[in-house]
């Protein structure tokens, strides 16, 4: 039998007291990838199945009930043990940086259960269009960034794709024979590059009806009429609407949405992307524009 790790055996025991990989995901802050991996190599070092699964429920088997009760003083020995030798856990100063789009999701609550978990790290979070926080990123400036994915640029672990859609004000259909009025962030913003780019390859009109650097002053905007803009087709807001098809309008794409950090040295680096990535479901459900 090889040595046993203890996050693994933390892992075990999170799916047995919250009787399923989604939930013990959450209670630990990683994604159920991570919980899956963990309970795969931590039965086959003991080579014994310790879970039984079915589309209903997850329950230990025999030996996974025997394990529950070491699992547990494993687990406590260990914390004992860290908290002896490091009484604060990670310690440091973070510095992120969250697209524009965010700052109207769970993002707070999500940070929150950061902090919570690791008290003694001091946290400065940067909000902008993501672009602007790619560059800060490359100029060593930011540690972590949650952004889209600029276009070409295969870095970053994905979170999740949104496809891009023309909102409006409920019941606006626009003239066909007018230049299309637009409601985009300035640049640089890679939402804004894929709207022109999409209408240019249509050969459709367009005019910049309004810019504004919030995401606040897009959705008031689109709400008084005075334009339209590409919009994540998963959630829309009270106040706007999806175009029409019948409009004709030209289909704007996806957008990825990802995670970029400094790599597995730097501890706290990898802890606040493992909340992010494992947040994923929670940030999807708020608006993001």
């Amino acid at each position: 039998m090889s040595n046993l790790n203890v996050d693994q055996i933390r892992s075990f025991l999170a799916v047995v007291e919250s009787g399923s990989f989604t939930a013990a995901a959450q209670m630990l802050g990683v994604r159920q990838s991570t919980v899956s991996g963990h309970i795969a190599r931590l039965e086959q070092a003991l080579d014994r199945s310790l879970l039984m699964r079915d589309t209903h429920r997850v329950a230990p088997t025999p030996d996974g009930q025997a394990m529950i009760g070491f699992a547990r003083e494993v687990v406590e020995a260990h914390d004992r043990l860290r908290a002896f030798f490091s009484p604060g856990g990670l310690r440091g100063r973070i510095r992120l940086g969250v697209s524009e789009d965010y700052t109207l999701s769970a993002l707070a609550q999500v940070l929150a259960r950061f902090a919570e978990r690791h008290p003694s790290v001091d946290l400065q979070l940067t909000v902008g269009l993501s672009r602007a926080l790619y560059q800060g990123y490359d100029a060593g400036e930011l540690d972590v960034i949650f952004c889209k994915r600029r276009r070409g640029d295969p870095r970053g672990e994905l979170a999740w794709a949104d496809e891009l859609i023309w909102a409006g004000r409920p019941g606006l259909v626009p003239d066909p024979s007018l230049a299309l009025p637009l409601v985009l962030y300035p640049p640089p913003s890679i939402t804004r590059t894929l709207a022109l780019d999409a209408l240019e390859a249509a050969g459709r009109s367009w005019r910049i009806a309004c810019t504004s650097g919030s995401l606040m002053g897009l959705r008031a905007a689109v709400e008084a009429g005075l334009g339209i803009a590409p919009h994540s087709a998963r959630v829309m807001p009270a106040g706007l609407a999806p175009i029409p098809e019948a409009a004709g309008l030209p289909p704007i794409g996806e957008v990825e949405f990802v995670v970029l950090g400094s790599g597995r040295q730097h501890a706290v680096a990898t802890a606040l992307q493992e909340t992010l990535l494992a947040s994923t479901a929670e940030l999807q459900a708020a608006p993001e524009g």
